[in-house]
């Protein structure tokens, strides 16, 4: 499921300017990382894959997870969706149920997402979930082939403060 996701021009139009990622690179990187980040974090901080409930069709994944030498109470919110889920809703209402559960339950007290400035589906979710624009962030060197790289990207914040007022 993941390497057909990062097969998906699409999907892959703000990640890699629509590059496939290599298989290998999935199964040889891409999957340790996130199993380590089970294990680093007991399975309540990580990556998690996302099923529709009628159906069982994957959806995609989400993510809420420190960085990996960054601090426990300090999360990133991200998402990667198939196409067949865009515009449905799916992304803002499970990083809604992330935000949430992260807030309430896992200690969580400031979340951050970043995308390149071009991609306002993505942008759209940060703000409909509460988060708001904290700055612009340089497009790394290994993204100046993306559509927007010239833009760069934006980093959106909320803290847990932020979310109890909502």
């Amino acid at each position: 499921m993941l390497i057909e996701l990062d097969s998906d021009p699409a999907v892959m139009r703000y990640i890699s300017g629509g590059a496939a990622t290599a298989p290998e690179v999935v199964r040889e990187s891409h999957l340790p990382f996130i199993l380590a980040g089970y294990e680093r974090w007991q399975g309540e901080l990580g990556l998690f894959a996302a099923y529709e409930i009628v159906g069982d069709a994957f959806v995609g994944w989400f993510c809420l997870r420190p960085e990996p030498n960054g601090p426990r109470d300090e999360a990133e919110l991200g998402y990667r969706l198939r196409q067949a889920a865009w515009g449905k809703g799916y992304a803002t209402e499970a990083s809604r149920a992330l935000l949430d559960k992260g807030f309430t339950e896992l200690g969580v007290r400031k979340v951050w997402a970043a995308t390149m400035a071009l991609n306002s589906a993505s942008r759209r979710v940060m703000e409909k979930v509460g988060m708001a624009f904290a700055h612009t962030l340089p497009t790394p060197d290994d993204m100046q082939m993306v559509e927007g790289a010239e833009l760069g990207g934006v980093q959106f914040e909320i803290t847990k403060e932020q979310w109890e007022q909502q």
